[in-house]
């Protein structure tokens, strides 16, 4: 493809970014971002937004209610439907290595107004998520130091881990991380290294001495378990796609197992944010797809080898929901890991807001340098090499955010903007290998078309396990970012003459 194609005049909603713009030829020095990561940086990355709290608490609440000790095949089945998509992220990082990710994707594929939806899907996707992990941040980090004898006074107490209404600590650790992240991509790798050093080592002492409390009769002839009856659902808004469809299944059994799994898979979510780093990957074409393969690999042993301890310790029908792994500890009489479970789960989530930081940064950073968002969002700080005033933004929206909504309550929407950019993205890897054949890959999904299909269908399967009102939720926000394309941002394209940007993004040697 030649790199003196001129860009697309047209005004259509529909026309694409050609291939070459999007691989970093339309960056100029005000909008280029420095190259500061390696292949086992991104497995760090990976690492530190995957696993938060959820590998400490998802594996006895499904336990428990669901899957029983199958609960185990639960999340061998979640690993291989996040698998199946981040083969199809490692293709198309490979061949668009772009802090983009999802979003740059499906502009070069199914063309602008697709790639809008994507992109103002991962924004609701990773601002809310931001705000959601702080909110569960001050809610562990209160529960550990209550655990430890610490006590607050009255006038603090209020203001303290609570699930709704203002909250200091995640006032503070929103500040403090959005901080961090600004002063440039090697400062906030430097401490993602010691958030997820220290993390893994929690995890594999929780591992160790739960291996030593394990007791193969809380599993024998247990996996599956016998089928129970179908779980009620409050109301018809609150009953996922599938249950409206065909009507709430039993819990347990084999379909338990199977039920469990997206619930599982959503504890995954998040390794695709390691693609919104290739810009600053050095060899991005080679390392994203090893750093994102080998991060989701490496979380999956992880989570795997958690479950096993935690329905080895403990009956699954003697589990406790509310801090199932903690008071497993108790329960077998070793109550000073359920301190490290505590630590382990505050110093998860801390990684977790990190990363979301940088990757929703990158992504608003892409979307701006395009035009689709104001240009001056795209403006990187000499300095710091960094977008460092976008950072301060998105911290700043997320405490907003987090303070004045009650973000808890919106969790599945994360969940859902993630698995919709999901869907796209697998779907790309065949529409690609059609009307692109040429384009250098530096990872080639195997047995193409099968399994990015099959990624599609995983991807719409974790969908229809949502519940109705998230559905509403996400149309709603979809409809409103609509708006916004049409009345801003489709005039504003580097691809629409009528912009003043129009043809400006090209390097320029």
């Amino acid at each position: 493809m030649s790199l003196d194609r001129p860009l697309d005049r047209s005004t259509s909603i529909f026309r694409r970014l050609p291939a070459d713009e999007a691989s970093g030829l339309r960056t100029t020095a005000r909008h280029e971002l420095a190259r500061v990561y390696k292949s086992r940086d991104l497995v760090v990355l990976g690492l530190g937004v995957m696993i938060g709290a959820g590998i400490f608490s998802i594996a006895g609440r499904q336990a428990a209610t669901v899957a029983g000790p199958g609960v185990i095949l639960s999340f061998l089945i979640a690993g291989i439907a996040m698998l199946l998509a981040a083969l199809c992220y490692a293709e198309l990082s490979s061949t668009l290595p772009v802090s983009g990710s999802a979003y740059t994707y499906t502009f070069v594929i199914f063309g602008e107004v697709w790639a809008w939806i994507i992109g103002w899907s991962l924004i609701l996707e990773m601002q809310l998520a931001i705000s959601v992990v702080a909110r569960a941040w001050s809610i562990y980090f209160a529960q550990t130091l209550t655990d430890l004898g610490v006590t607050f006074p009255g006038w603090l107490a209020g203001m303290v881990g609570k699930p709704e209404g203002f909250d200091l600590p995640m006032l503070l650790i929103i500040c403090l991380l959005a901080l961090i992240v600004s002063a440039g991509a090697r400062i906030g790798l430097r401490a993602l290294y010691i958030i997820v050093s220290a993390k893994l080592l929690a995890i594999g002492a929780i591992i160790v001495v739960g291996a030593l409390h394990f007791d193969q009769a809380n599993i024998d002839g247990k996996i599956p378990v016998p089928p129970g009856p179908a779980a009620q659902s409050a109301d018809l808004l609150h009953t996922t796609i599938i249950g409206t469809a065909f009507g709430e299944l039993g819990s347990f059994g084999w379909f338990g197992i199977f039920a469990a799994a997206p619930a599982i898979a959503f504890a995954y979510i998040g390794w695709d944010i390691v693609a919104t780093a290739a810009e600053e990957t050095n060899d991005a074409a080679r390392s994203i797809p090893t750093g994102v393969i080998r991060g989701l690999v490496l979380a999956t042993v992880l989570f795997i080898s958690v479950a096993v301890v935690m329905v080895g310790m403990v009956p699954y029908d003697q589990i406790d929901q509310g801090a199932p792994l903690a008071n497993a500890f108790r329960h077998v009489g070793e109550g000073t890991m359920a301190h490290v479970v505590n630590l382990g789960a505050v110093l998860g989530l801390t990684s977790v807001i990190l990363v979301l930081l940088v990757g929703l940064t990158r992504v608003v950073f892409s979307m701006a340098r395009d035009g689709l968002l104001p240009r001056g969002l795209a403006t990187i700080n000499r300095r710091y090499r960094s977008p460092s005033r976008l950072t301060l933004i998105i911290g700043a929206v997320a405490i907003v955010l987090g303070e004045t909504v009650p973000v808890l309550t919106l969790e599945p929407l994360v969940v859902m903007g993630t698995v919709f950019a999901f869907t796209f993205v697998a779907a790309g890897v065949i529409v690609m290998r059609r009307s692109m054949p040429d384009l250098p890959r530096g990872f080639r999904v195997p047995w193409s078309p099968v399994v990015p299909a099959l990624a599609v269908l995983a991807s719409v399967w974790l969908l229809m396990n949502l519940q109705v009102v998230t559905w509403l939720y996400f149309a709603a926000w979809m409809a409103f970012g609509l708006i916004v394309y049409l009345l801003y941002s489709r005039s504003n394209s580097i691809l629409d003459p009528r912009s003043r940007h129009f043809g400006q993004g090209r390097h320029r040697r």
